[in-house]
């Protein structure tokens, strides 16, 4: 006699789709080990080592024996690195109690999330977003309310869209700038006039993610929101090791939030998982306290991969692209090859059709861009994480392959 086990999964894991960004990473990892010649544009992390100084901060403390728990939102030096971090880099003033170490800015986002939202709550979010936003806000019971925006607005949403999707639901807006996928941000004086916005909204928290607020081209300024005396209580600055500092691997990302959100958030995670890696909150202060050399050489080969990415892209046909300010990605317009047939004879009716088309005709990995909400189906998102010749030939590759549909 057979015994049926019952291997049901909750609707909350069927409700919620994987991470596309991270599942073309995977995918190009898998073709490569099969001995094809791929250009991975999918990974959105740098594609240097981690810094020196931050490995032997993590090695010494391995070797001196800190392998035991630890605080749940960190050591008190860490988290007072952070405050100081913060003070020098962002003009935030805070607390070590405001700081809360987690395993990665993505379950920082999570915690926070699930610390401020209750079922029925609204988030305001400026679209083209992140691919992960929207699941963890559902995961919350929260609902997701787009602020539209377009490639001839540089993906940047004004202060009237904000002020248009407010309602009394409105319990959070998520700000990301730089922004990942979009590769744009926003100056200084148009966070001052959104947070202009925000500020009567006194219901409204403001979530800043600023895990690209290091890689910044042309000059320009970042300016956290939670800086000004208006958003100062209102503000939960997110950010952590994993892009400036190459450091995707280790999962270390901190927040500093107002202390009634930052205990919620420690209380959930010493549910969940404790505390982040003990032996790497030694390597976090030292990477925010004697890293900038570092940092600085990685962005200025960023910058210069986001010049030549621009250049090259802008010679694609029918495509359009804002150029990149921030961040390492670029999210191209590639809806003019719809309809059309590649040179394999495959039909383009999405941007899903084309990143598959141009995989297994040219070996350029892209992501498509319908995960990330708003006109994302139009675009596809490319990373410059990479070498300068490996961007050249990837894009040559993309080029000639455009050149040839019908």
């Amino acid at each position: 006699m057979t015994t049926m086990i019952d291997h049901r999964v909750s609707k909350r894991a069927n409700a919620i789709s994987p991470s596309s960004t991270l599942a073309i990473t995977a995918r190009v990892r898998a073709m490569k080990a099969e001995g094809r010649d791929i250009i991975g544009f999918g990974a959105g992390e740098p594609d240097f080592n981690t810094p020196d100084p931050i490995c032997e901060a993590a090695i010494a403390a391995l070797r001196s024996g800190m392998t035991r728990y630890v605080p749940v939102p960190g050591t008190p030096e860490a988290r007072q690195s952070i405050v100081a971090k913060l003070a020098r880099d962002n003009n935030i003033t805070c607390t070590a109690e405001q700081i809360v170490i987690s395993n990665g800015g993505k379950f920082s986002l999570y915690l926070a999330l699930q610390s401020i939202i209750n079922p029925g709550d609204e988030v305001v979010l400026p679209t083209p977003a992140w691919v992960s936003y929207k699941p963890m806000v559902e995961l919350a019971g929260g609902t997701i309310v787009e602020v539209p925006t377009t490639a001839a607005s540089g993906f940047l949403a004004s202060p009237e869209d904000f002020a248009r999707a407010i309602t009394p639901r409105t319990r959070a807006v998520i700000l990301n700038s730089p922004s990942n996928p979009c590769g744009t941000m926003y100056d200084p004086e148009a966070i001052r006039a959104i947070c202009d916005v925000l500020a009567p909204h006194e219901r409204v928290t403001l979530l800043s993610d600023e895990i690209y607020e290091r890689l910044v081209y042309g000059g320009r300024e970042h300016l956290s929101p939670g800086s000004l005396p208006s958003m100062q209580e209102r503000t939960i600055t997110f950010n952590g090791l994993s892009k400036a500092f190459a450091a995707t691997g280790w999962r270390v990302g901190y927040v500093c939030a107002p202390p009634v959100i930052a205990k919620a958030m420690s209380k959930l995670q010493s549910q969940m998982t404790s505390s982040v890696t003990s032996f790497t909150l030694p390597a976090l202060a030292i990477a925010l306290n004697t890293c900038d050399g570092e940092v600085e050489v990685m962005r200025l080969a960023f910058e210069k991969r986001a010049a030549l990415m621009e250049q090259l892209v802008s010679q694609w046909p029918g495509v359009t692209c804002p150029p990149p300010m921030g961040a390492f990605y670029v999210f191209p317009d590639i809806s003019s090859t719809f309809n059309r047939t590649s040179p394999g004879g495959r039909v383009i009716d999405c941007a899903g059709a084309f990143a598959e088309s141009l995989l297994e005709e040219t070996g350029v990995a892209v992501v498509p861009g319908d995960d990330f909400l708003g006109c994302g189906p139009n675009h596809i998102r490319l990373s410059f994480a990479l070498a300068d010749a490996a961007i050249e030939d990837g894009c040559g590759r993309t080029a000639r392959w455009l050149g040839g549909l019908a």
